[in-house]
């Protein structure tokens, strides 16, 4: 009887399991096949370093020594009008003092042209450099671009180690690359970083902007010095800072070495940066007109002053026009239509096509050449 009362309750529990009450849920989950994955690489010994890059640029990055003759009053109570009566005696009047500063620069020729930035180098009196090796040599200034911030120096001699300049079309953001400079003269540093934007403008720095974007660490004294990227080959001149604290934020910018080279064939050919000139002012479209015009996005120009006598005055552009086009290509703002007829030669003719009380106009100037423009430094 026993056996017979396990038998049955066994074939009970098998085909009514409710009998024993509640059971745990069961989650059914669908996982994707496992993908074949690579092995990993073997492991080595071998630590990643940057020091084959760095032996190559260091000895073509300089530092430069500047010095000159500035007026300061002899006592500070000299201009208060309260006591100023009692400073006219002759040896209070103010004198010449010697300033000096720093800053650094990149040999790109084995005849000893140097790259630096012209804020480096504006209103010195006397340019030093010295090389990696310790040599020391008096620089003339060859000429400067206060609208890119590139100054050209030479130097006595020949055979210095200069450095190859890489294309900017082959920059990606992401690439790692190198500072190379005089930080608070404290002698060369490197540091590094990666590219973290290209053709960064409106940035309120130079008149003619498309600077390289780093992390890598960029403080006083390094302007003028060297981006370079794993190989050794310049990218950029680094130029200036984001900054708040007055040290490095992560936050830099070169100019690409391909521009700074462009600039400097053209000081030492023709002993001043050639570009196109309109002879217009003008400003990004305000919204308002936008959205009155029709436009599809914001865009153009609107013209805010034409120079007497300048070819836009001789084409017949007049204030308030808003300019659209220039050889068919849009304008995406004042920055971009600066950038299109600086490029132009001097001599050439553009086709321009925009609105006037919104109707829309043409008209075709030749280009003139820009003026050189004072050093606001």
């Amino acid at each position: 009887m026993v056996v017979l009362g396990l038998a049955l309750a066994f074939l009970g529990v098998y085909f009514f399991p409710e009998w024993l009450g509640p059971r745990n849920p069961v989650v059914e989950v669908h996982e994707e096949a496992p993908q074949h994955e690579a092995p990993p690489p073997p492991a080595s010994d071998e630590r990643l370093s940057y020091a084959s890059a760095v032996e190559r640029a260091m000895p073509a990055v300089v530092n430069i020594f500047t010095t000159k003759e500035v007026l300061r009053d002899s006592h500070p109570l000299l201009n208060d009008p309260l006591f100023k009566p009692f400073y006219r005696d002759p040896n209070f009047a103010p004198r010449l003092q010697k300033q000096t500063s720093l800053g650094s620069g990149v040999i790109v020729s084995p005849q000893g042209y140097i790259l630096t930035n012209n804020h480096v180098i504006a209103g010195a009196d006397e340019i030093e450099v010295m090389l990696a090796n310790g040599k020391r040599y008096q620089a003339q200034a060859i000429g400067a671009d206060p609208e890119t911030d590139i100054a050209v120096l030479k130097v006595a001699a020949t055979e210095l180690p200069s450095l190859v300049i890489k294309p900017l079309r082959n920059l990606r953001v992401g690439d790692i690359v190198l500072a190379i400079g005089n930080p608070f003269g404290v002698g060369q540093t490197v540091t590094q970083g990666i590219i973290s934007a290209t053709g960064r403008n409106q940035l309120g720095l130079n008149t003619f902007e498309d600077f390289i974007q780093t992390d890598a660490a960029i403080n006083p004294g390094s302007s003028g010095g060297a981006l370079v990227d794993t190989n050794g080959q310049l990218v950029g001149i680094n130029t200036a800072i984001f900054t708040r604290s007055g040290g490095s934020n992560g936050i830099g910018f070169a100019i690409p070495a391909t521009l700074a080279r462009d600039v400097m064939k053209q000081i030492i050919e023709h002993g001043q940066v050639i570009r196109g000139w309109l002879g217009v002012e003008g400003t990004n479209v305000p919204a308002d007109l936008v959205r009155q015009y029709g436009l599809t996005k914001p865009r153009g120009v609107m013209i805010t002053n034409v120079f007497p006598g300048g070819p836009a005055d001789k084409a017949g552009i007049r204030p308030n026009d808003i300019l659209l086009e220039i050889d068919g290509q849009p304008i995406n703002g004042v920055r971009n239509a600066l950038n299109t007829i600086a490029r132009r030669k001097p001599g050439s003719k553009l086709t321009i096509r925009g609105l006037r009380d919104g109707k829309p106009f043409s008209v075709e100037a030749e280009v003139s050449i820009r003026p050189i423009q004072p050093d606001a430094s």
